[in-house]
C-alpha cells in the first residue's frame, strides 16, 4: 500500500513523504489515525500540494536552527554562585540560568526548554552542557560555574566576652541567615524546574491540539473534494 504522510510519524516517516507501507498498518493504523492519506486516493494531489508547503516551512526552519547552532556551538560562559562546603553550591544553576547567560553572552534568545541539564549543577567547576534543538540540531557549550567572592567588613574592635561555662556553641546570626538563604534558593530552584515541566506539558498539549486542528481540516477538505468530484461523475454518468 502506498500511502502520503499527513503528519510525522517516528522511525517510519516525516510528513509530505510517500512510501509503500504494509497493509494492515496502512488500514488500521496510518489512515484511521489520520496520519496518511491513499497516494492514489481522490485527496492525494490536494495532500501532496500542502504537505509540499509544510516541507518547504520545516526546511527554513531547520537552516534557521542549525545557524543557531553553529553559532552556539564551542560557547564559553562563566557563571557566579555561592558556595557552601565540599565547593556545593548553595542554590543550583538551572536550564533558565544557563539560557540567560546565552542571550547576554551571543545574542541568541535560547527556550530554556532546550537545554539539556538531567538534574540542576550544584558543583563548581567546568560542565559541558548540551543545546538540543531538534533530534538532530544540537550545539555544545561548556559552563563554568565559578565561586561568588563576597566582601566581609571586618569590625574594628571586638571586646572580649567572658567564656560562660555549661553552655553549648550557637551557630553565627550570618551562617544560619547563609543557611536560610540556602533553603530557599533551593525551594525557588525546584520550583523553577516544576514550572518548567509544566511549560513543556502546557506545549506538548498545544501542539497536539494543532496538529489535530490541522488534520481535521485538511480532512474535511479531502472529503469535500472527493464529493464533488462524485457529484461530477453523477451529472456526467446521467448525461449520457
Amino acid at each position: 500500500m502506498k500511502v502520503i504522510f499527513i503528519e510525522d510519524v517516528p522511525d517510519v516517516a516525516l510528513a509530505g513523504e510517500t512510501k509503500e507501507v504494509a497493509d494492515g498498518f496502512g488500514r488500521n493504523y496510518l489512515i484511521p489515525k489520520k496520519l496518511a492519506v491513499l497516494a492514489n486516493s481522490a485527496a492525494s494531489n490536494i495532500v501532496e500540494a500542502q504537505m509540499k508547503k509544510v516541507v518547504q516551512k520545516r526546511a527554513l526552519a531547520e537552516a534557521e536552527m542549525k545557524e543557531l547552532a553553529e553559532k552556539l556551538d564551542g560557547t564559553e560562559i562563566t557563571l557566579k554562585a555561592r558556595v557552601g562546603e565540599k565547593e556545593r553550591l548553595y542554590g543550583s544553576v538551572t536550564g533558565a540560568d544557563i539560557a540567560e547567560e546565552l542571550g547576554k553572552s551571543t545574542g541568541v534568545t535560547v527556550d530554556k526548554r532546550k537545554i539539556e541539564l538531567a538534574e540542576p549543577i550544584r558543583q563548581l567547576g567546568s560542565h559541558d552542557v548540551t543545546v538540543r534543538f531538534t533530534h538532530e540540531i544540537s550545539a555544545g557549550v561548556r559552563v563554568i560555574v565559578e565561586a561568588e567572592q563576597v566582601a566581609e567588613e571586618k569590625p574594628e574592635k571586638e571586646e572580649k566576652k567572658p567564656k560562660t561555662r555549661g553552655r553549648k556553641k550557637t551557630k553565627a546570626p550570618e551562617a544560619e541567615a547563609a543557611e536560610a538563604e540556602a533553603v530557599v534558593e533551593e525551594a525557588e530552584a525546584r520550583v523553577e524546574e516544576a514550572e518548567a515541566v509544566v511549560e513543556e506539558a502546557e506545549a506538548r498539549v498545544e501542539e497536539a491540539e494543532a496538529v489535530v486542528e490541522e488534520a481535521e481540516t485538511k480532512v474535511e477538505e479531502t472529503e469535500a473534494e472527493v464529493k464533488v468530484e462524485e457529484a461530477q461523475e453523477k451529472e456526467t454518468e446521467s448525461g449520457e
